[in-house]
């Protein structure tokens, strides 16, 4: 637990310094004379994602083997590659971290804990897994989501403080707070349930036999759900059970000609044989 009240706080802590940096007169460029966010540029984005990025990676480490590191950055930039967003500059990594779970940032940066990773069996499992983070990445879920929490008020106080030249600093808070709130509440069910559908069309566009990722969901709805290296993921996610019943609706139809496609599972073994036993 205490392992994820810290990825928490790093999470939090990256809006947190995103929203100081912002002055009034940024704060007030963002948002439209409505009182809504206009559309976050790019180059924006990016630096949303590398605050959260780099806070994150200040809480929980990569794990320190430059082999594992490199192969999966190998298998997600291939997997974005087959995406509409090729050209970001796709950042992946997997934490020192027991926990399972896995998280994408804005603007192309997306981790998986090492305790996700030797749950899986196959690189296709992977390819899935990381597929559906990048879905996340293409959806712009993580900016939706602070854009919809925005509108509640939120930057409506912010453009009234800008507006007025004031120092006081209190929308700002509020605003660098809904990072924090949004990763411990998880985003919304049909958010996952599309990027469940797009990282198993990406998985497939790459070469992937697309059952990887049901592979994976099903491993999760077998697993004891009262383990605390679950805790954060059940409380962010749907149950896996009902992922796997919405994509066996997506697939059935779409996806089964892709099946006898490689899962490539002796690759992903060999090249994880030093870490395993050490779950």
């Amino acid at each position: 637990m205490r392992r994820i009240v810290i990825l928490l706080l790093a999470l939090g802590m990256a809006y947190q310094a995103w929203g100081f940096q912002l002055d009034l007169g940024k704060v007030k460029d963002l948002v439209t004379h409505a009182g809504q966010l206009r559309e976050v540029n790019e180059k924006e984005e990016v630096e949303i994602g590398s605050g959260v990025a780099s806070n994150l990676l200040g809480a929980a480490p990569l794990v320190p083997d430059a082999r594992v590191q490199k192969y999966v950055n190998q298998v997600g930039r291939w997997v974005a590659q087959q995406s509409e967003r090729p050209n970001l500059e796709w950042h992946f990594g997997v934490l020192e971290s027991d926990d399972v779970n896995a998280f994408a940032a804005p603007g192309g940066y997306v981790f998986i804990t090492k305790g996700l990773l030797l749950k899986m069996n196959s690189e296709a499992e992977l390819a899935g897994v990381l597929g559906h983070e990048i879905g996340h990445v293409l959806k712009k879920h993580h900016l939706k989501a602070i854009q919809k929490n925005a509108q509640m008020g939120l930057f409506a106080d912010a453009l009234s403080i800008a507006s007025q030249k004031s120092k006081n600093t209190e929308a700002l808070n509020k605003i660098s707070g809904i990072g924090t709130e949004l990763y411990a509440r998880g985003l919304d069910k049909d958010d996952e349930f599309e990027a469940d559908r797009i990282g198993v069309v990406l998985a497939a566009r790459g070469g992937y036999d697309p059952y990887g990722l049901p592979l994976v969901l099903q491993t999760l709805a077998n697993l004891n759900p009262q383990d605390s290296s679950l805790a954060l993921m059940f409380k962010t996610h749907p149950a896996p059970t009902a992922r796997l019943e919405t994509l066996d609706k997506a697939m059935s139809v779409n996806l089964d000609k892709y099946a006898t496609q490689p899962e490539l599972a002796a690759r992903f073994v060999k090249t994880l044989e030093p870490n395993q036993g050490k779950q």
